[in-house]
């Protein structure tokens, strides 16, 4: 039965695609699932992605995590490296604004225009096609490249707490300089000067 499926492989706040439901054929699980939300079961998110319908603890109506929407759907698309937070996002996320970003940005082979603006229960995002496929091999070149094409925009640390805060990056992330090197051309000439104001060129010669 599908339903037992979902309940044994499924968290109750992980969003649930058609596609990687297993049944007879595609008509079958869309029917059933249509079939799920009548009776309550599951909610609908959007066409093709559902959840499990759950009650909090304080008695409120479950939600989907847009987190876990996100990685499934854009960062590890089918249980591959397809994706990753760029923009003011990752600047915040990694001490170097305070800034909250009014959209969360993602670069992601699973984009299908140049710049998509989704809202995704309330949550607002922009979903940016990357300058070429990201692998497991390249996503920390890639993320790198793309901070330090913004990272004047967005800092707010004196040079030298900049340079530190750059090098934990570097550190934590598993940046790969040749990796860097190889994708480079690809990114805004401002990237050479960042890296050298950040203290980084002697990583890249």
């Amino acid at each position: 039965m599908l339903y037992d499926y979902i309940v044994n492989n499924y968290e109750k706040d992980e969003p649930i695609f058609l596609a990687e439901l297993p049944g007879e054929s595609r008509g079958y699980v869309r029917q059933e699932m249509k079939r799920l939300a009548d009776e309550g079961k599951v909610e609908r998110l959007m066409g093709g992605v559902y959840y499990l319908s759950y009650v909090t603890i304080l008695g409120t109506k479950g939600r989907v995590s847009v987190d876990k929407y996100i990685e499934k759907r854009f960062v590890n698309a089918g249980g591959k490296v397809s994706g990753y937070v760029t923009g003011i996002q990752l600047a915040n996320l990694y001490g170097f604004t305070t800034q909250n970003p009014s959209y969360m940005e993602i670069c992601s082979n699973e984009a299908t225009t140049k710049q998509r603006k989704l809202e995704i229960d309330g949550r607002k995002m922009i979903i940016y096609q990357p300058v070429t496929e990201i692998t497991k091999e390249n996503k920390s070149a890639l993320q790198f490249l793309d901070l330090m094409s913004s990272v004047d925009k967005y800092s707010e640390l004196p040079e030298e707490l900049l340079k530190i805060k750059l090098r934990e990056f570097v550190k934590m992330i598993d940046v790969d300089f040749e990796t860097v090197k190889k994708y480079i051309s690809l990114f805004p000439d401002r990237v050479y000067r960042n890296i050298y104001q950040g203290g980084l060129m002697r990583e890249l010669v």
